[in-house]
């Protein structure tokens, strides 16, 4: 990271940089002997009173002492893209939304209200792809009013990491006191890649409902009712896999949405007795080659941040993460 002009260490940010994604370097415990350098990349969220706030890649909030700089400066608003289609990030979080679709929704500005009976974090926060329309305290109140009412906890779903994302709405949440909660990354890929891949699909089943038995592998949110298959089967083109096995339940299953260029993957869940043995990516490349016969090219998937063993699966599958999502709420 350089950061010179003529040899010479610059802070070369203000807070009119305030949004900007910006490098800085700051010496920690400055005037001690043997003082180190940290260097922090991220968006500036905020300067105030002698303070910065940047917000990382993965929506870690760093607050940073004016006093501690010893150089600074704006940088491109998004690393350069190394593999993968391109995609903006309100393509992609529409696409996304339109795969996991919520049993009622209502606008709020810009800003989407979503409930299923509380199946689900994606379908029970808000999407706030825009402004709300008035000042986002009192946005807040209103959310927390409109899930209050429905006996739902309430949960903003906030994206980091790529060029147009919110990590100004995550710093101003957390300045209003509500707490990170969970974190997921949204990766993309080429889809022939995942179709092309040497897995033995022939046990695989594709259907277009999901049925007792594929409820009763992805069962993990109490008993299933009208509302989570409803989310289910939302989207443009729903396809459900599953690899049969002696008892009721599945071996394996797994869910993909079609929509346009794009293909989601959603819901690939291995019998835990039966894992590493190639039935999560036999699913994905069933699913793969039957959304590549109806004409998309690209494929999505989210995974949470702790799940090392899907990233490790998917990284193997060329995907590569594009944002990160995180649901926060109140304290």
């Amino acid at each position: 990271m350089e950061f010179t002009t003529g040899g010479r260490l610059e802070v070369r940010i203000s807070p009119a940089d305030v949004g900007k994604r910006v490098s800085v370097r700051r010496l920690d415990d400055a005037g001690a002997p043997g003082a180190k350098f940290t260097d922090t990349v991220g968006v500036l969220t905020s300067w105030d009173s002698g303070v910065l706030s940047i917000t990382r890649r993965g929506g870690e909030s760093v607050r940073i002492a004016e006093s501690s700089l010893v150089a600074g400066k704006a940088v491109p608003s998004a690393p350069a893209r190394r593999r993968g289609p391109a995609a903006t990030f309100e393509e992609l979080s529409r696409t996304c939304a339109r795969a996991w679709q919520p049993v009622e929704s209502e606008p709020l500005g810009e800003w989407r209200l979503r409930a299923a009976g509380g199946f689900t974090r994606r379908a029970n926060s808000v999407l706030p792809l825009g402004d709300p329309g008035m000042p986002v305290g009192a946005a807040l109140e209103r959310v927390r009013e409109w899930y209050a009412a429905r006996g739902l906890p309430a949960y903003v779903q906030v994206s980091t990491g790529a060029e147009g994302t919110q990590e100004r709405l995550a710093a101003e949440l957390e300045r209003l006191g509500w707490i990170r909660d969970v974190s997921a990354e949204v990766r993309i890929a080429a889809l022939a890649p995942v179709g092309d891949r040497d897995a033995d699909v022939s046990r695989v089943r594709l259907e277009r409902t999901c049925d007792t038995a594929w409820l009763a592998r992805y069962q993990r949110f109490g008993e299933p009712g009208p509302h989570v298959t409803k989310v289910l089967e939302s989207g443009p083109s729903v396809w459900f896999a599953s690899v049969p096995g002696e008892g009721e339940a599945p071996l394996a299953i797994g869910r993909c949405v079609v929509d346009g260029r794009w293909a989601g993957f959603l819901a690939v869940e291995v019998d835990p007795a039966h894992r590493r043995q190639g039935l999560a990516g036999a699913v994905m490349t069933a699913l793969a080659r039957r959304a590549l016969e109806e004409g998309a090219s690209a494929a999505w998937l989210q995974v949470e941040a702790d799940n090392e063993g899907a990233r490790a699966l998917y990284d193997g599958m060329g995907f590569a993460t594009h944002h990160s999502y995180h649901h926060f709420r109140p304290a």
